[in-house]
């Protein structure tokens, strides 16, 4: 913290305010807010900082303040199991109630998701405490939740793309080998294209430089038994 403080002290010539959110979820001690360099003699240093950690604040202190980081912050605070639903509703009643605009909205509320991610017994709480919530705020809150459920829906068909675009390179690279060592050393028998279907994409990059210096099939064996 001291080396922050130092490089923005020194390019701007300003006075600094140092501060430091701790997100941590455990220990749960209290961090040092202090640095300080002394000898016997002489004290050549005492730096000290704002030190805000979260695991030592309780969510329910900060239900009635209209900030944004506060919406986000809770999401990281002390918790009990049980409360977990209730928290991620009333982060985004909070934030439902700012009208901010989408990208700051989006930004906060994908903070709430990440950090407070429910199982389904939750996830059936949750939308009873979204219940109780005020309508117009709980438009907002079900605008956000339906945000979320289409970002996860896109991920996953961008995931699922990318799955098959390298699950096919992998096969058109095992073909290719294959077609080569045919070429090569003959026809495989049965055992040996079971041994070659398990290689790993890595071991297959291996074996298609290494079958270059192929003459007969038990180049092929060789390799398989020194690799393998």
């Amino acid at each position: 913290m001291f080396f922050y403080f130092a490089r923005l002290y020194q390019k701007y010539r300003q006075r600094i305010y140092p501060i430091v959110v701790f997100s941590f979820d455990e220990p749960y001690r209290a961090e040092t807010n202090f640095h300080i360099v002394e000898f016997p003699s002489l004290k050549v240093l005492d730096f000290n900082f704002e030190a805000i950690q979260l695991n030592r604040l309780h969510w329910r202190d900060f239900l009635g303040q209209r900030n944004p980081v506060a919406a986000a912050l809770m999401a990281k605070m002390q918790i009990l199991p049980e409360d977990r639903p209730k928290v991620k509703a009333e982060c985004l009643r909070i934030l439902a109630t700012l009208r901010l605009d989408a990208a700051r909205t989006r930004l906060i509320s994908g903070f709430v998701d990440t950090y407070l991610r429910l199982n389904f017994a939750e996830e059936t709480l949750f939308q009873a405490e979204v219940a109780k919530i005020e309508p117009s705020d709980r438009r907002e809150i079900m605008q956000i939740v339906t945000s979320w459920m289409q970002q996860g829906i896109e991920q996953g068909i961008e995931q699922g793309i990318e799955q098959g675009i390298e699950q096919g390179i992998e096969q058109g690279e095992r073909s290719l080998i294959f077609r080569l060592l045919a070429r090569r050393v003959g026809s495989l028998s049965d055992g040996l294209v079971e041994q070659l279907n398990e290689l790993s994409r890595e071991q297959l990059e291996s074996l298609g430089e290494a079958l270059l210096d192929f003459r007969e099939l038990a180049d092929l064996e060789d390799w398989l038994v020194e690799n393998v």
